[in-house]
């Protein structure tokens, strides 16, 4: 505790709480929710089409409340996911020159069995 008093004449010094040369106090502190705002997140092109317009809709959860953030995520996964399975998919058989199928029990034009004894 302190039991100093400014001098006769001298103005009393000011505290944090109270405002400076007549200003306005600051502006009580809201307690509501901020509003949707973009994180300013910068999406790199993978050169993907596919890959790069569901990179593009993560955009839409900046203009959302944080509980519709759950929605857009969900489906840029779904579809993200649904890209990397078509990867693995095995491409269709490509049918090779026609006639070049041999007969059941035939041999081939070139045996490589290495079964040759001379």
């Amino acid at each position: 505790m302190s039991d100093w008093m400014p001098e006769a004449g001298n103005p009393p010094v000011s505290t944090p709480d109270e405002p400076v040369g007549g200003e306005p106090a600051a502006a009580a502190p809201s307690f509501e929710p901020a509003g949707p705002a973009p994180l300013g997140v910068v999406r790199t092109p993978t050169g993907h089409a596919a890959v790069d317009a569901r990179l593009e809709r993560l955009a839409d959860a900046d203009h959302l409340p944080a509980d519709g953030h759950i929605e857009v995520y969900e489906d840029v996964h779904r579809g993200l996911r649904a890209e990397l399975t078509s990867l693995d998919a095995r491409p269709a058989a490509v049918p090779g020159p026609p006639g070049t199928a041999a007969a059941p029990g035939a041999a081939s034009a070139y045996d490589n069995t290495h079964d040759h004894r001379s």
